[in-house]
C-alpha cells in the first residue's frame, strides 16, 4: 500500500512538471515573452478594485468589490481541477488574440472560479472560470469568438475571504471553505451557503509565496 501511494504521488508530481514544461515551451514558441514575464512576476498584474471592510476576526477578510467586467466561461463536471484547467485554456486563448478584434489583452489576477454544486453527490457542478478585464478594456472589451466565452458584468458585491498558500487543489479549497464557514457562523455573519468562489493569483511557474483564496458571498442586507 505504501509503495502504491508513493508511486502515485511521484507520478502526479512528474505529470505536473511535464505540464509546466509544456506550457513554458508553448509560450516561448509563440513568441510570448511578455506572458512569461507576467507568469514569473505575477505581483505586477492588474487587480479588481475593492474596498476593505471591517472583520470581526483575524482569520478572514471582508471586501466589497466594485462593479467590473470579466471574461468568463462555464464548465460542467464532477471534478474541480480538470474544470479549472479547461476554463483557463479557453480564457488564455482569448487574451492572446482569439477575439473578434484579434487584440491581445493583458493578463490580470486573480483567476476566479464560481462553484455552483449540483443537487446531489453524483450531480455535475457548474464551474464559472473568469479573468478580470484590465482597466483599458472595461468600457469596450474585445468580443470573444469562442461561443463558450462571454463577457460578465459583475455587479458590486461583498465577500468574506480566507487566504492560504501553496499549490491549491479541490481538497485544499474545500478545507479552507469549511474553516471560513465555521468562522463566519461563530461571528454571527450571514452568507450564501450554496455558491462560493476560489481565487488564484499565481501562475504555475511561481513556486514560492503563492496566494490562493476562497470567497463566500455576503447575504444582501434586507
Amino acid at each position: 500500500m505504501f509503495c502504491h501511494n508513493y508511486n502515485y504521488k511521484k507520478m502526479r508530481i512528474q505529470l505536473r512538471l511535464l505540464f509546466f514544461l509544456t506550457l513554458h515551451v508553448t509560450i516561448l514558441q509563440g513568441g510570448m515573452f511578455k506572458a512569461v514575464q507576467q507568469a514569473l512576476f505575477s505581483t505586477s498584474l492588474q487587480l479588481p478594485k475593492f474596498i476593505p471592510g471591517h472583520s470581526k476576526s483575524e482569520d478572514y477578510d471582508v471586501r466589497t468589490y466594485q462593479s467590473a467586467k470579466w471574461v468568463s466561461t462555464r464548465v460542467t463536471g464532477l471534478e474541480y481541477d480538470p474544470a479549472i484547467s479547461t476554463g483557463f485554456r479557453r480564457l488564455f486563448r482569448y487574451i492572446q488574440g482569439s477575439n473578434e478584434q484579434k487584440e491581445k489583452v493583458e493578463m490580470t489576477a486573480p483567476v476566479t472560479c464560481l462553484v455552483d454544486p449540483g443537487a446531489g453527490p453524483a450531480c455535475e457542478t457548474t464551474f464559472t472560470v473568469s479573468f478580470y478585464l484590465p482597466e483599458e478594456h472595461q468600457a469596450d472589451p474585445p468580443k470573444p469568438t469562442d461561443p463558450d466565452l462571454f463577457i460578465e458584468d459583475r455587479k458590486e458585491h461583498t465577500v468574506f475571504v480566507s487566504t492560504f498558500g501553496g499549490f491549491s487543489n479541490q481538497q485544499k479549497s474545500r478545507d479552507q471553505l469549511l474553516q471560513l464557514m465555521k468562522s463566519l457562523q461563530r461571528d454571527g455573519l450571514e452568507f450564501q451557503e450554496k455558491l462560493y468562489y476560489t481565487a488564484g493569483y499565481d501562475s504555475p511557474f511561481k513556486l514560492t509565496n503563492r496566494r490562493n483564496e476562497v470567497w463566500l458571498l455576503k447575504k444582501p442586507d434586507v
